[in-house]
């Protein structure tokens, strides 16, 4: 235990010096076994300096995105169990993690000092739907290796980076199962916390995180696409050495909106607002200066936007809803 708390204590102090934030989840004081899975609308949720996209459909009570948990259960197959991490608990034995759904590509927004600034890296690993499905099978999916074992089959993360609205075609892969060996003993699939580096990609101001399989059907990828994070640490001037800099919502109105949405901005000084979609992708930048400032997003598709300004004493955030 003393050694446990002094390391602790000594990566806080480092992360401080170095100017690092690590979001560990632990923000939500989510007792064990629990979830939250957007269905307060909230849109996401913050931790440390990332903002992690959830859509919840009310009609069919799912969600999409990401989501935060404490859940245990490593032995329950299907997708009723969709929100556990196979290795039984957060991080060195944390109580919380996120998880995502990146049936489509699932997007991660740095916020605050960390914008533009490099990465340090996560730590990684299955979500028990996915892997009791890679490992047995199920109704919908293969197990991984097929029947004699010698299938090729693997289960890939590929993580891209957005910067200045623009997507890089730099990217990290991460195998989440790999049986692509000649010899089987050598096959795996990802069990306990994996740290991954994403120093290699340079300054980012957010993540595209999708997935691959070699098991795929007439409707896209049969293996679920799930997976979770835990410390996911950023590179920047701690929020905890920034004197009076606080991150704060934005509030926009009417929301929804068919076309024009005003935002009170209270800042003496102008606010660089940035339009991003859902992938992460910058549509518009507006300058605000001190007052109500009209928006006018009519030529925008329907659907929902993140909105971030940055000030001189805050950063502002908020979304949209375009209908």
């Amino acid at each position: 235990m003393k050694s446990t708390i002094t390391f602790f204590v000594s990566f806080m102090l480092i992360s401080l010096i170095q100017g690092q934030t690590n979001a560990d989840f632990e923000n939500f004081g989510l007792p064990v076994d629990s979830f939250l899975n957007g269905s307060d609308m909230s849109g996401g949720f913050y931790s440390g300096n990332i903002f992690l996209e959830n859509d919840f459909d009310t009609m069919f009570n799912a969600w999409q995105g990401w989501a935060i948990s404490s859940m245990r259960d490593t032995v329950t197959p299907g997708y009723m169990n969709d929100l556990s991490a196979i290795a039984g608990s957060g991080y060195n034995g944390s109580t919380t993690y996120a998880v995502t759904f990146a049936n489509s590509p699932s997007i991660l927004h740095l916020t605050n000092g960390a914008v533009g600034k490099a990465v340090k890296g996560f730590f990684i690993t299955n979500n028990t739907y996915a892997y009791l499905s890679i490992r047995d099978g199920d109704g919908f999916a293969k197990k991984f290796g097929g029947v004699s074992g010698d299938d090729p089959d693997y289960f890939l993360l590929t993580i891209k980076k957005y910067k200045d609205g623009i997507l890089s075609q730099d990217s990290i892969d991460f195998y989440l199962a790999d049986f692509r060996f000649s010899d089987n003993s050598q096959d795996y699939i990802v069990k306990d916390w994996t740290y991954i580096s994403l120093e290699s990609l340079g300054d980012v101001d957010s993540l595209q995180f999708s997935m691959s399989s070699t098991d795929n059907g007439m409707f896209g990828m049969n293996t679920p696409a799930y997976f979770c994070i835990d410390n996911f640490v950023t590179r920047n001037v701690a929020t905890a050495l920034e004197k009076g800099f606080e991150r704060k919502n934005l509030a926009v109105y009417p929301n929804p909106t068919e076309s024009i949405f005003y935002i009170n901005w209270e800042e003496p000084l102008a606010g660089k607002m940035i339009i991003t979609d859902v992938l992460g992708k910058q549509i518009r930048t507006t300058q605000l200066t001190s007052g109500r400032n009209q928006i006018n997003i009519s030529s925008l598709t329907d659907g929902i936007y993140t909105l971030s300004v940055q000030g001189e004493k805050a950063g502002y955030y908020s979304r949209i809803i375009k209908k």
